[in-house]
């Protein structure tokens, strides 16, 4: 992979999870029943941020889970012979509420629709949202973000790369190319 240019820095991030905070507080008239769930990996930091800045500005906390979606995957058999599977950490109830699915980048949209499937599993949410840093398009499923940090027109052989502190170590968006 070869870097081309960085599109987000941490000052960048904070202002979009700040704009998508304030845009989930609006979109679903305060925080009453409201409840965010990340998917792993890097969607599970970034939904505990939206949920500090959800308290921050409405003064109430929002339950936080975390979704493993590896054995929802339709590629599954194509990552790994043992692919990791990480836990799902959902501590409330998901049936009635309005979830907010959070995650890093969205591309073909099958990462959601795996999401989808995992969530259904643990209950009947009233509304299901997707909350997402990037949207570098190229959608293969009819799945749309509802509250976007920053959309990236990409070609197929870009990856974004996005970064975080809890997991990284350092906090920026990039856009690599692949070398072949």
């Amino acid at each position: 992979m070869k870097e081309k240019a960085q599109i987000m820095d941490a000052e960048g991030i904070r202002r979009a999870l700040t704009r998508m905070a304030h845009e989930i507080i609006e979109r679903n008239k305060g925080v009453e029943n409201l409840a965010l769930i990340g998917i792993r990996r890097r969607g599970v930091p970034l939904a505990a941020r939206l949920a500090a800045l959800i308290l921050e500005i409405e003064g109430r906390e929002v339950p936080v889970g975390s979704l493993d979606i590896t054995l929802y995957r339709d590629d599954l058999t194509q990552l790994s012979y043992q692919p990791l599977v990480y836990r799902t950490e959902v501590d409330f109830p998901v049936t009635g509420k309005r979830v907010v699915l959070v995650d890093d980048v969205i591309y073909t949209g099958r990462t959601v629709r795996a999401a989808l499937d995992a969530l259904m599993d643990l209950g009947r949410p009233a509304v299901i949202q997707l909350a997402v840093l990037v949207d570098r398009g190229h959608r293969e499923l009819p799945i749309r973000a509802d509250f976007v940090g920053k959309n990236v027109p990409t070609s197929r052989k870009e990856v974004i790369e996005v970064h975080i502190r809890e997991i990284d170590g350092d906090e920026r968006v990039v856009i690599s190319e692949r070398v072949e």
